[in-house]
């Protein structure tokens, strides 16, 4: 896949040769609010349009890990989808301990040092932050890492058609529970502090409500 991008491509994703400096790139991206409805558009258009929201996020820094040598994987994060919506990131590993790259519009949910010893312990990081407006904490099942070279034959790093294949991927491969059912009665919710940091947007939607 990496042979059908030009030499100035691979030149501009080579100066993102970190983790750090590919989750700094991504932080000067607009949230997509999906306006004229839901999208999934490839890493060359998030990059033409200047606008991604979490999965297109975590996908495109999946492809740019891989241009530096990393594995281009993500994960995904399942909520209670009465009350909320799935979280995707990129996972790299450094030293032999997980971190993750993230895209997302609220102060939390963000990007995680290479500190975590297994998927699920990274994944617990983001428990107690992953809230609605009424403090319930909605974060209930994880997948494992999914490498995406396995969607190589339908050319998610270059093209510009959407790919919708990959999200609706994430959405049915087999994820691990968090939670049992006794454990989701006894949460507590949080608090009017938390809820108001967690209510903290980075991009202002034009959408009217």
């Amino acid at each position: 896949m990496l042979e059908k991008l030009s030499q100035t491509e691979i030149k501009f994703f080579k100066k993102f040769n970190t983790p750090t400096k590919i989750q700094d790139f991504l932080d000067t991206l607009k949230i997509n609010f999906e306006e004229d409805g839901d999208t999934y558009l490839s890493p060359r258009m998030v990059l033409e349009k200047g606008i991604c929201h979490c999965a297109e996020g975590a996908i495109l820094a999946a492809f740019m890990l891989r241009v530096n040598g990393f594995p281009p994987l993500v994960v995904d994060l399942k909520a209670d989808e009465k009350y909320d919506v799935d979280h995707v990131v990129a996972v790299f590993k450094i030293a032999g301990k997980w971190g993750a790259i993230s895209k997302t519009n609220h102060a939390v949910l963000r990007y995680r040092e290479p500190l975590y010893n297994s998927i699920r312990e990274l994944v617990m990081s983001f428990f107690h932050e992953y809230l609605d407006d009424f403090g319930r904490k909605n974060l209930r099942s994880f997948s494992g890492p999914v490498n995406l070279k396995k969607f190589d034959k339908m050319g998610w790093m270059t093209t510009r058609e959407e790919i919708d294949y990959i999200p609706e991927y994430l959405d049915e491969v087999k994820h691990f529970s968090i939670l049992n059912k006794k454990q989701v009665k006894n949460l507590r919710p949080a608090d009017p502090l938390e809820i108001k940091i967690g209510q903290i947007v980075e991009w202002q939607s034009k959408i009217k409500k």
